[in-house]
């Protein structure tokens, strides 16, 4: 940590002691004298400013709900479908988690739904799992309750019900981002123009139009308000209760957050590591991120139990760091001040922590038995070029264009909605303040108590010096992986916003360029509202006659084929079958009809990984015997296989299924860069639809249109030429 000038600022007392509250009311009310500002008249201001934001937040937050549920209606026509024609909109693991919320409101009592959703062995054949671990369905026993408990039955369908919460949570989380951008500026201008930047940009700050149920959907909202509340709560000269109110909301929302998503605890230590830094150069009260610590420990010991004793909470990287960090804090506090060896812990903090950090990460991960991520390492490890595959899991996965680096497309569109442009910009300008700062503080200078407008210190304030470390660890990841940039642009949008209407952004700015033309502290509050009006007026022009026609078009989505399809089974199918296929489809049909599949859409369990690669080979060049043993394994009684995967012209050879399963199963083989395929079957998707022997001999088919070709698989093999 930095030696000098930091110990005063470590061992000071939070400034929320009455005596520190009424020294500040006094400098306040002595200043409004001067300036013949009467008591009155500030309070009223000061309530005129906050109501006014917060009615703008709100409604802000609420017309990007309708607008979504609008968009949604014109996309789907989901008010004039029939319930098997919506439910067919929800594809791969949106199915699932809507057919568990089916399920919870078909059960006689939550109790007993629940109860069935814990000891599921109606879902996937062979197997007893507990749906609300594996799957996190906290979202859907919530909505089932509220749908149940507030009377809806009888007012609203539970599919309205379910996405209604869903887009009213995205709603809240344009609020969220949107009080953040006014707390950091000072101004709701910047609220809206980071609603603004986040609408334009839908394609990529959220993913609700792809996957309504996904998990993402329904805890990044929370997120962004944990987010909200530590940006206040970071804040320097907080009043006592302002600190409460913000110290509750981020307990609240944290342990909200990771009950909402398995994969939460990962932000969160991304989360962990910002505030790491900002301690570790003493631009914060120590005294206030170790109280986010605790709020860490204590939300991953409640999800620990509540989760069904969640081992991967227990691994998790964000339990170790911040369990080396109180260990650091231990240390400190008891070692005597002065000696050799507290200077020498200074100066090995952030060695000190790391070492510790994965030290206790490696011994966790040694007692404490796990499965549930280990997947994430060895795809990590190949991501990486640390290792080579031929594994046909991994190789999916790294085909996913979520798990790729971003595209040119994606930096073009934020740079066409000026963005970019601005987002860099503000970066840049805060980045060189934050630096100064560390070097004076490197020097022996403490930290101002109050940084005025005319002092040009924005870097000073520890709650922006939180949203840039914050931003550039987000952003390197998104660099990486473009599944990233859905949790990294919304804050892209709220940083660049807060910077255009910030005065002290500006007057950062100048202080720098040394302006002696102009007023500096003039020019900072013209430009500070100047630019985002000029900025607002350009997106308006520009995108608000495309959001219109977006929402004036009636887009048309039917699949009559996959309709055909459910309406036969229900029809057709025994109650008892077992259905095998692709995950995604099989998600489908499990929603739509209640049947009983081989496989499901999830990625977070060895086990159905393994099913899903070995139903998969249902595409490749193995023959009917193979299959047959295969399908039988799992009491599959009929299969169903899609001409869309077995014909697939992929853009990118290698990654289409057909390819993964031929490199999986040794049938390429590659010379001089050239990849020739190899087997002595033919594919056995193309080769069952010959009907000719011994296909014929273990399969039967009983259904086909043009999408789908659905084949009983013999219990008695008949070898009849």
């Amino acid at each position: 940590k930095m030696s000098s000038g930091a110990a005063d600022l470590r061992q000071r007392k939070k400034q929320s002691d009455p005596e520190s509250d009424k020294m500040a009311t006094d400098e306040r009310n002595k200043e409004n004298s001067k300036l013949g500002r009467s008591p009155k008249y500030v309070l009223v201001q000061r309530f005129a400013k906050l109501f006014f934001g917060c009615l703008a937040a709100v409604t802000s937050g609420m017309m990007y709900a309708v607008y979504l549920s609008t968009y949604h209606e014109r996309k789907f026509w989901f008010s004039s479908r029939q319930e098997l024609e919506r439910e067919i909109t929800f594809q791969g693991d949106s199915a699932i988690y809507y057919s568990f919320y089916k399920e919870l409101l078909k059960a006689p009592s939550f109790e007993r739904g629940v109860y069935e959703l814990t000891h599921n062995n109606r879902t996937v054949s062979l197997k007893t799992i507990n749906a609300v671990q594996q799957m996190t369905l906290y979202p859907e026993l919530i909505a089932s309750v509220l749908y149940q408990a507030s009377g809806s039955e009888e007012v609203i369908e539970p599919v309205y019900f379910y996405i209604g919460i869903v887009f009213g949570l995205q709603g809240i989380y344009v609020t969220a981002l949107f009080v953040t951008s006014w707390v950091m500026s000072g101004t709701w201008l910047a609220g809206m123009l980071t609603v603004a930047w986040f609408i334009i940009n839908r394609t990529d700050t959220t993913r609700i139009d792809y996957s309504i149920p996904s998990r993402e959907n329904w805890a990044l909202p929370y997120f962004a308000c944990q987010v909200a509340a530590l940006t206040g709560y970071l804040k320097k000269n907080l009043n006592c209760s302002a600190e409460k109110f913000c110290y509750l909301l981020v307990s609240a929302s944290t342990y909200t957050f990771m009950m909402m998503w398995e994969y939460s605890h990962y932000l969160l230590f991304i989360q962990a590591v910002s505030l790491f830094l900002l301690d570790s150069f003493a631009l914060a009260q120590t005294e206030k991120v170790h109280e986010v610590y605790k709020i860490y420990l204590f939300s991953l010991f409640l999800g620990y139990l509540l989760q069904f004793e969640n081992s991967a909470l227990l691994v998790s990287p964000l339990l170790s760091l911040v369990a080396a960090l109180m260990l650091s804090k231990c240390l400190q506090m008891n070692m005597r001040k002065g000696t050799f060896m507290s200077r020498l812990l200074k100066i090995m903090y952030i060695y000190l922590v790391l070492t510790v950090t994965v030290t206790l990460n490696f011994l966790l991960k040694m007692f404490v038995p796990h499965k549930e991520n280990e997947h994430l390492l060895r795809f990590l490890e190949v991501k990486l070029g640390l290792n080579t595959t031929k594994n046909f899991t991994m190789n999916w996965l790294l085909c996913q264009e979520s798990l790729q680096a971003p595209s040119q497309d994606f930096f073009l569109r934020l740079t066409q909605s000026s963005l970019l442009p601005f987002y860099i910009l503000v970066l840049i300008i805060c980045l060189f303040s934050v630096t100064q700062v560390i070097f004076r503080r490197m020097c022996g200078e403490p930290l101002k108590e109050t940084v005025k407008l005319e002092d040009g210190r924005i870097g000073e304030r520890p709650e922006i010096v939180y949203h840039v470390i914050h931003t550039i660890l987000l952003g390197s990841l998104a660099m990486c992986l473009e599944g990233m940039k859905y949790l990294w642009t919304p804050y892209v949008c709220m940083l660049a916003a807060f910077g255009v209407c910030s005065p002290e952004l500006w007057m950062t700015l100048f202080k720098w360029l040394r302006l002696k033309a102009v007023h500096p502290i003039l020019l900072a509050l013209i430009l500070s509202m100047a630019v985002p009006t000029i900025i607002g007026f350009s997106l308006w022009k520009e995108f608000f006659p495309r959001i219109m026609t977006e929402l004036s078009e009636l887009q048309e989505f039917y699949d009559p084929d996959t309709v055909e399809l459910m309406t036969w089974i229900k029809r057709q199918a025994p109650v008892a079958a077992v259905f095998a296929g692709s995950p995604q489809l099989m998600g489908v049909i499990k929603l739509c009809t209640g049947w009983m599949v081989s496989s499901l859409p999830s990625y977070n369990d060895d086990d159905l990984l393994k099913r899903n690669e070995n139903i998969y080979q249902i595409y490749s060049k193995r023959s009917a015997e193979d299959i047959y043993k295969i399908l039988t394994s799992y009491k599959a009684n009929f299969l169903v296989i899609e001409d869309s995967i077995c014909n697939e012209v992929g853009p990118v050879r290698g990654c289409r299924v057909k390819d993964l399963l031929d490199i999986a199963n040794g049938h390429v083989v590659c010379e001089e860069g050239d990849s020739y395929a190899y087997s002595k079957h033919g594919r056995f998707c193309h080769e069952i639809k010959m009907n000719y022997s011994p296909y014929v001999n273990y399969f039967t088919r009983v259904y086909w249109n043009r999408s789908y070709f659905v084949y009983r698989i013999n219990t008695v093999i008949s070898f009849q030429s």
